[in-house]
This record gives C-alpha cells, structure tokens and sequence, in this order.
C-alpha cells in the first residue's frame, strides 16, 4: 500500500527535485556511496555526546557528563533489534514514454530487500521538460506523477532512495534511472489544404484540372462509344440534337513537404512564447490535416545537422514525422553550426514545400533558393516573434525599432516578388486563419 507522504517531506523532496532552479542544466547528482553510513539521526546524537563529553573534559566539571547520557541512552534504544535491510535493489517503471505536451507521466520505482521493513526517502533530480506534481512513498516503492512541459526528448532524471534501517540509524542509498521520454508537440488546429497547380498521377481526394474519374463536373463533351449511359446530359443532348455526356474532373493526391527552420530559438519577450515551440506546432497541425485526406507528407529540418523523412501516408506516420525531428530538443542541447545542401529524396518533384520560419536568420534564405530552385511550389509560414520592448523615452531604441521593422518588411517583399507567398500564423489562432488566402487560386511552382 503507498501512502502520500507527509506535507513537509513531500515538500522538501520537491524542492530538491526542482533544487529552486528552472532554467539551468540539471546534472545527476555523484554517484552515492556504497554500503551503509550514519543516518541524520544517528548524527544527530552522536554530536550532541561528543560535545557534551569535550565540554567535561574542557571545563573539568564531572556533572557535565550528564548531558551525554541522554543522546546515548537514545542511541541505544533506536539499534535495531533485526538484522538491516541487505540486497536492496530499484527498478524503475516509467509510463508512457511517448506522449503529447501537457500529459502525465506516471513513475514507480520498486524496492526489493531482505529484512524488516525500511523507512524510504526519496531524493529526486528531474531533468528539463517536466514537473513533479505528486509524490507517494510505501515500504517498497516510491510513485511519481510527472507532467511533460514542453516537446522534445528529455531525460527524466535519478531518483536516489535512501532507505534507513529499522531505528533510523544507519541509512544505504540505492539509485534507479528514469531514462528518457519522447513528448510530442500540440498540433496546431488545421482543416485547409491547399494544394499546387501539378498534382502526381496518383488517386486522391484532391481535384486536378485534368479530366478524370472524379465526382466534380466540369463541362460536357459528345458521347464516346464505351462510356456510361447514365452520365448522359439530356439537357445538353436536346439542345445540341447529339448525345452530350457529363466532363468530371481526375481526383489526385498531393505530396507534401514541412520544411522547418530550426536555426534559431527565438523568445517572444512579452508572451515569453517560443518561436520553435510554435515551429512544430504549426508543422504538426499541418502534417495531420493532409494525413486526414490521404495525401504523403514529408519533414526537412534545417539547422546543424540536416534532418529529413521522405514523404509518406498514413495517420500512424505522423508518430514518425515528429520523432525524426524530436532531437533537435534533447535535454536542451541546441546545436546550429552549419547548414548543408538539402538531399535530393526530401523534396519529391512538385512537392508542395511548406517554409515554417520566424524569419530571422539570414541562411534560410539559402534554403529558399535552393527549393526554389527545383522548381517546387513553396510557401513561406512565419512564425511572428514579437517586437523588442523598449524603455520609455528610449529614442535611439525607437529608431532600431523602425530600422527592425523595416528589414522585416523587406524580406517580406524580396519573397512575394518572387513568386513565393508569404502568410503569418500567429501563436493561439487557427492556421485556417492563416492558410484561407491561398484557397483563392492553386499555389505555382518556381523556374529552374
């Protein structure tokens, strides 16, 4: 049976998970030491003898030893009457080690030992991207309830048990590792798929400008000796005195391609909003809308090393679209020297190619030219960053402020004059919001 511990442990095992600190790398504590030492209380009392014999001997007052009986006769009352725990072991169990921003992950490590039973105390140091919200000790286990904060592959921690002996006397510390956990990123809500003028020849849900087997009716044409009878038009074959026969559109799939920019982390600085979070949010609710209407989608993240998944279908690739970019955030190590060509595979031939950026490095667009390039239709998603915040009466700040604005707008313009749209998402609004322009006509790809 495991029992929450008291509020005043639980809360100091807390505040050595958390060690006060939020924004620090958290590195697992020395390994503890083998076999087993002096418990706090045993401590405790053996400094209070110690003193009270040393102020006997100082002060040469035979009445002062009187003050070491009392530790002592405590001392000896707490031994053990049975031998201590021996062949303590822990074993963790951490579940699940795949979930979404904001779940709960539940941690049970188990105790094996011979011997009487032990008092447990769990000392806990949690890595990056979860919180500790509830802690539970028994006489073989020790539970926690953790929830994962932000996406990407973390490390859970160590939990080291000191597990103390029947009188509190003498303590051993065994530890169990977490291991790691794969969060994923919250998709941002999107239903609009807009796709490029050149569709593969391939079936889908998608309607093409050529002439198919579609549903959607496009014109009529004179009767073809092997078409179906009952797609005649009787108005048109009266008007026209020859057999007419509805025109309907070819249905196709559409391949598609989230290119996301990860050179920078970008800090919104009044929302505190992070320009990466919101990176692959925006990709994760776009992969899922064209998964839901059986169109391939493929990944390209860009930045240190260059990582990429040829386009695929099926709601069960979208768990492996987000794990092939979940090391860009691992354990907070954020790595973006250099940039290297983009591999022929990633970028399928009239792929549509979605730019996901906060445009704030230079080098992407290097990455621009290159899609652009092959001639793929491309659209540009900015993720807005927020505008520097500046001190009152600050007037040299207000003019980097307009100089800042400036440069935006211009990389802005430089991408719409070339051909390539340019739409804003900004955090907490649909990407509907965002995507609805581009339903007004099919989106066209570059020259080579």
């Amino acid at each position: 049976m495991t029992e929450p511990v008291p509020a005043r442990r639980a809360a100091a095992a807390v505040q050595r998970a958390l060690d006060g600190r939020h924004d620090v790398t958290a590195q697992p504590p020395p390994p503890p030491p083998p076999g087993w030492r002096a418990g706090e209380r045993a401590l405790r009392l053996g400094t209070l003898a110690v003193v009270a014999l040393a102020a006997a001997l100082v002060t040469g007052r035979p009445w002062v030893l009187a003050l070491a009986a009392a530790p002592l006769v405590l001392l000896a009352l707490a031994l053990p009457s049975g031998p201590r725990p021996e062949g303590v072991t822990a074993e963790a169990e951490v579940g699940p080690r795949r979930c979404f921003e904001g779940e709960q992950v539940t941690v049970r490590i188990t105790l094996s030992y011979d011997g009487e039973p032990a008092r447990l105390d769990p000392g806990i140091t949690l890595g990056h991207g979860v919180r500790l919200d509830h802690l539970a000790v028994g006489p073989h286990r020790v539970d926690l309830v953790l929830t994962a904060q932000r996406w990407g592959r973390w490390t859970l921690g160590t939990v080291d048990v000191d597990v103390y002996d029947r009188g509190g006397l003498a303590r051993r510390t065994v530890r169990a590792e977490l291991g790691e956990i794969a969060v994923f990123p919250l998709p941002g809500h999107a239903g609009l798929t807009p796709i490029p003028v050149r569709l593969p020849q391939r079936l889908g849900e998608h309607t093409a400008v050529q002439r198919g087997e579609g549903i959607e009716v496009t014109g009529v044409h004179p009767y073809v000796r092997g078409e179906r009878q009952r797609r005649i038009h009787w108005p048109a074959t009266t008007i026209r005195g020859t057999l007419q026969v509805h025109q309907f559109a070819a249905e196709r799939t559409a391949d598609t391609v989230m290119l996301l920019d990860v050179l920078a982390d970008v800090v919104d600085p009044v929302t505190g909003a992070s320009s990466l979070d919101e990176t692959f949010r925006a990709a994760a609710g776009l992969v899922r809308a064209y998964l839901r209407t059986h169109d391939r989608v493929g990944v390209v993240s860009v930045g240190g090393a260059t990582r990429w998944l040829q386009p695929g279908s099926g709601q069960g690739y979208f768990y492996r679209i987000v794990e092939s970019v979940l090391e860009v955030r691992k354990d907070r190590a954020y790595r973006t020297e250099g940039l290297s060509l983009l591999p022929p595979p990633a970028l399928p031939e009239g792929a549509l190619v979605y730019v996901i950026t906060p445009l704030t490095d230079q080098r992407i667009f290097d990455i621009l030219h290159q899609v652009r390039g092959r001639a793929n239709p491309m659209v540009v998603v900015e993720i807005p960053t927020g505008e520097p915040v500046l001190e009152p009466g600050d007037t040299e700040g207000e003019l980097a402020l307009r100089l800042w604005r400036a440069d935006r707008d211009a990389m802005r313009f430089a991408l719409m004059e070339r051909g390539i749209a340019v739409v804003a998402h900004r955090p907490g609004e649909t990407l509907d919001l965002a995507l609805a322009p581009l339903l007004r006509t099919r989106i066209h790809g570059g020259t080579r």
